[in-house]
């Protein structure tokens, strides 16, 4: 009897202690509900905003949805969450449901335009996350993190497919400064998220708690376990002690893998892929803009961009150290065969200056260096005009053969006329933007510079005298100078494409005036690939030499009748 009532009493207290301590790790995981649950800033993310992204509009076709938004049950969420093949554990509760019910009715167009992206990004996640031995299923954390959104930026300032912070991303390893934000690079954030990952792992040996650590840092992870209190080491124990957005964080972690696994269940329908990008990479070891990559190689700057975000400024800065510049793969072979040509395409426009003399006015493109934007007196008299011509383009021309006619670069063209393109065609008006000296402004600009140099009396008339007679000297050295210097033509190897007109307006001169140099008969236009033409001198023409001709067909002419005339003198002698 006593036995027995020992026994009761025991069973009491031991049913106490268990209502004491509460529901069990498997309760809580399954009925934890949160109606104050923070999602990810990713939610926010505006359905089909990511539609610009130049890969979704290239290189796929966004499906036509129709018919209702279909969700499922707890129930259902619950059984299908335990069939994914998965390391990590998925269990299902109402935080969880409510973010899967986000994802499928509000944002199912934002879960579209995530299937398209991760077609492409998702095999970078995948080789990394296999290179550090990690469970496949963390591939879906940029789906919560930035929408895999490598340009994504969030109000605290974190960046990149992975959302890391300045701070942290230099601390793993990364380069962030004003050209370079490593942590926009897709392989390069990706392969150090990876080892940050597996170095959260090691801390906690539960994936659950390394994922809450890679949203608000270990500090408060180890804080919510402490206040927790009893040696706890779950998520779900720990659940109220963690600030209010991690505690959203690993439910949209379950939600993201449900959906990208389960969409087409739900009517999410898949983004359909035209065609494949299959990209490769080159070292670039010199300073380089994307505009002079995509000018050569007929890439647009987008793609470039696209392939490359972590450029912040389309410029890789190759001459501080060599980077990967990523390209689809058949260009690879194309930059290395055109790298001088890249390299020179307007050099002028993106080079740098590396060193610069205080109080000197910077040169203007086009003008020589000897020249200012003043004369060179320093008085605010202009001696330089820029005008605005209208250039029609003529059969053949292109920007290149343009900007080269009136010494400008041919992005400027573009930028003048809003071209985005660069292709003209025959007909086209295009506004040129030419630097013209103004000669009458110039001399008064080095009238007054005389003048202001001069200080009273004989100094002032010597120095006037002696700016007249170097004028005069000047004057005359340039009239001698121009008596002695006198057009030479040049040679011009006929390549596919020329026709003497063309080359007529390439050189300045007229077609008469190549075909004379020539000794081509007047109705003669054809040329072969490979034949070498003299090309008069710029301005010169068939005028000055059909006046010799002429001269020399008079005076062949006369000679002509005299010889006539002095015959019928003899002839008639004769017959006298």
């Amino acid at each position: 009897m006593t036995f027995r009532r020992i026994y009761v009493t025991m069973m009491a207290g031991a049913m106490s202690i268990m209502a004491w301590a509460g529901p069990s790790i498997l309760d809580i995981k399954h009925s934890i509900t949160d109606d104050n649950v923070i999602p990810p800033e990713s939610f926010e993310t505006k359905s089909r905003e990511l539609e610009e992204n130049f890969y979704l509009k290239n290189y796929t076709e966004q499906p036509v949805e129709g018919g209702k938004v279909k969700l499922g049950n707890p129930k259902e969420y619950e059984e299908l969450l335990s069939r994914l093949p998965t390391e990590i554990e998925m269990p299902y509760n109402g935080v969880v449901g409510k973010l899967i019910d986000m994802y499928l009715g509000k944002r199912r167009g934002l879960v579209a335009d995530m299937l398209a992206l991760h077609n492409y990004y998702g095999k970078i996640f995948i080789e990394e996350l296999v290179k550090e031995g990690l469970p496949l299923e963390l591939q879906y954390l940029p789906v919560i993190e930035s929408a895999i959104n490598p340009n994504a930026v969030s109000r605290a300032g974190a960046g990149g497919l992975w959302q890391f912070m300045p701070a942290t991303a230099t601390g793993l390893g990364m380069e962030v400064n004003s050209l370079v934000d490593q942590r926009r690079d897709p392989r390069m954030s990706s392969r150090y998220a990876a080892k940050f990952l597996k170095q959260l792992y090691s801390i906690y040996n539960d994936w659950s708690l390394a994922i809450a650590a890679y949203n608000c840092g270990p500090g408060n992870v180890n804080k919510a376990l402490r206040r927790a209190g009893g040696g706890k080491k779950d998520f779900w124990e720990i659940y109220n002690y963690l600030p209010s957005e991690t505690r959203g964080y690993v439910p949209a972690f379950i939600a993201a893998n449900f959906v990208m696994n389960y969409h087409n269940r739900y009517g999410i329908a898949p983004t359909l892929v035209k065609k494949q990008l299959v990209t490769d990479t080159v070292e670039v070891a010199d300073r380089v803009h994307f505009r002079q990559i995509a000018d050569v190689l007929n890439i647009p700057v987008e793609e470039i961009r696209m392939l490359n975000p972590q450029f912040r400024k389309d410029i890789i800065p190759g001459d501080h150290h060599p980077y990967s510049l990523v390209l689809p793969s058949q260009q690879c072979l194309s930059y290395i065969i055109s790298k001088d040509a890249i390299l020179n395409h307007d050099m002028d426009e993106y080079a740098r200056r590396t060193y610069v003399e205080p109080g000197k006015p910077r040169r203007v493109p086009g003008q020589s260096d000897s020249a200012s934007l003043n004369g060179g007196g320093g008085d605010g008299m202009a001696a330089v005009n820029v005008v605005k011509k209208t250039h029609v383009v003529g059969r053949g021309e292109n920007l290149r053969d343009i900007a080269k006619k009136y010494g400008v670069s041919a992005t400027d063209v573009k930028r003048w006329n809003n071209l985005r393109r660069g292709k003209v065609k025959e007909g086209d008006e295009l506004v040129i933007e030419v630097i013209e000296r103004n000669e009458t402004m110039a001399a008064a600009s080095t009238r007054n510079n005389v003048r202001s140099r001069s200080q009273s009396g004989s100094d002032r008339y010597e120095s006037s005298y002696s700016s007249k007679r170097a004028d005069r000297t000047s004057a005359s050295k340039k009239s001698a100078k121009a008596k002695k210097a006198e057009p030479k033509p040049t040679t011009h190897v006929v390549k596919s494409g020329d026709n003497l007109d063309r080359l007529a307006r390439k050189y300045g001169t007229t077609v008469q005036a190549i075909q004379q140099a020539n000794g081509m008969s007047k109705g003669t236009t054809r040329i072969s690939i490979g034949q070498k033409l003299k090309i008069p001198a710029k301005g010169s023409s068939v005028k000055s030499s059909s006046k010799k001709s002429k001269a020399a067909a008079s005076k062949s002419r006369k000679s002509s009748s005299k010889k006539k005339s002095s015959a019928k003198r003899r002839t008639s002698k004769k017959r006298r």
